[in-house]
């Protein structure tokens, strides 16, 4: 199916809404029935039917089968957030006594379901160096029903050769569950590589404009209507319809978006990497990256997150050339049209990093739609403060 043709039109039947060329938001949380036997039947298929927004909704509905056609995929379901998405993909999947392995350094509200929430209902969990597939085997034990991974990850970007983990997990029975914000369906194909279940924080490149906070989970028909009947009516990490219209507003320039993003962050990461200021550069698509090869197998974009060690002798230099930055905000996420840093310096009490993941030296930075020339001039002045 054309890409064009789904960001655009399918799932739209604007013959049904007045040949509107944009959808209406169904700002409805009931719908009415005719009678008794629509009704009936509306109860049994109510993941297909509009009956209460809890569970379906006209609006979110064109939104569902737009993002499954997207990745491949048979059905897809959306959430008010991508923790909502991952820990309905996660509940739906395990029960006490379980074992479920994870990569390590994955997104902070998903290690916290994992190594914190789960605990509370014996589930165990065991994080591993995703880079090996060795270390998914050495984890794996009798109990083990689910593997966690993310890839890249988002700070360091670690890989996980997504074929081979996905075709050793099936020849277990282990189900399989990914988060693909990073690169979104469109760079990097991951149910056609055997993964069970794909999930993205849709806030970020989806939604784009900083104004919408989602997820989506993306899976086969049977999954699909197994996490919609529990984790998602049951527990009701529902989108509203307003939100949904939003997204779908945004696929529009999906593509042109992603284009001018990879555009942009390779002339400021070669910028970056050549700059006497900086000590490293971490971006998959860089040739100096440890795992570069697999990259561009399994990746085919690379979006606009890369991480950079700068060169400072203490906390002080790196707070002054963040807080010297005019066009890059500060702020987490990433995805939207605005330019974004985040300091690892910023998760830890200023001088002190016992326990500390990153060095303090270690910057996050998002490119987002301003012209390469605007921020490399911004780039340029922060460095100067510190020289």
């Amino acid at each position: 199916m054309d890409i064009s043709y789904i960001l655009n039109h399918l799932g739209e039947e604007r013959e049904e809404y007045f040949n509107a060329v944009a959808p209406p938001i169904m700002q409805s949380s009931n719908f009415a029935f005719k009678t008794v036997q629509a009704l009936r039947e509306a109860f049994v298929n109510e993941k297909n039917v509009a009956l209460y927004t809890r569970g379906n909704n006209p609006t979110v509905s064109i939104l569902r089968k737009k993002i499954a056609a997207l990745a491949g995929a048979d059905d897809a379901l959306v959430f008010s957030s991508g923790a909502a998405a991952v820990a309905a993909a996660v509940m739906a999947n395990v029960k006490a006594g379980d074992h479920v392995v994870c990569v390590a350094k994955p997104y902070s509200w998903t290690n916290k379901l994992l190594n914190s929430y789960l605990k509370r209902f014996d589930v165990s969990v065991t994080m591993i160096d995703g880079t090996s597939i060795q270390n998914f085997v050495d984890a794996t034990t009798e109990t083990t029903v689910l593997y966690f991974l993310e890839s890249p990850n988002s700070f360091t970007f670690e890989l996980q050769d997504i074929k081979a983990v996905a075709a050793f997990a099936k020849a277990q029975n282990i189900v399989t569950v990914i988060d693909n914000s990073y690169c979104t369906s469109i760079g990097q194909r991951c149910i056609e590589m055997g993964v069970d279940i794909e999930i993205h924080s849709a806030t970020k490149y989806y939604g784009g404009h900083s104004d919408v906070v989602a997820g989506f989970l993306i899976a086969n028909q049977a999954m699909i209507d197994k996490v919609f009947g529990t984790e998602l009516l049951n527990i009701g990490g529902i989108i509203s319809p307003h939100d949904a219209w939003l997204l779908i507003r945004s696929m529009r320039t999906l593509l042109l978006r992603l284009a001018q993003i990879q555009k942009t962050t390779e002339a400021v990461v070669a910028f970056m990497e050549n700059h006497p200021q900086v000590e490293k550069v971490i971006y998959p698509f860089s040739k100096s990256f440890t795992q570069f090869e697999l990259a561009q197998q399994q990746m085919t974009w690379c979006g606009g997150l890369f991480t950079a060690e700068i060169k400072a002798k203490d906390t002080e230099q790196i707070e002054l050339f963040c807080n010297s930055l005019e066009t890059f905000l500060m702020a987490v996420s990433w995805g939207g049209h605005e330019s974004l840093i985040i300091p690892a310096c910023s998760f830890y009490p200023k001088d002190d990093y016992r326990g500390s993941t990153f060095p303090f030296n270690t910057i996050r930075f998002y490119i987002g739609l301003e012209n390469v020339d605007f921020l490399l001039q911004d780039l340029k002045q922060a460095f100067k403060k510190i020289e």
